[in-house]
């Protein structure tokens, strides 16, 4: 199966929030990115996304989670990591 030389809308909508965190392969990327770059519509949508995702993270970095479940999800974690 062969690469499309380019995204429609649904593409990149439907690909957009693997590409704000960055999770796709680098040819999804430049895809997402080249329809960004010559669609308003997606790249206001994108620029939307992108900043409520930032003032998410950025209300998370004041909070602190209680040690007893930082503990657990380090826990589940490391035992995730071993059964691989």
């Amino acid at each position: 199966m062969t690469e499309p030389e380019r995204y429609t809308c649904e593409d990149v909508f439907r690909r957009l929030d693997d590409f704000l965190d960055r999770e796709l392969g680098p040819t999804e990327m430049e895809l997402v990115q080249r329809h960004l770059d010559s669609c308003e519509q997606c790249a206001r949508e994108h620029r939307f996304e992108a900043r409520v995702i930032d003032s998410i993270r950025g209300k998370l970095a004041h909070l602190r989670a209680p040690d007893l479940l930082v503990k657990r999800v380090s826990r589940l974690l490391e035992d995730e990591k071993h059964r691989r």
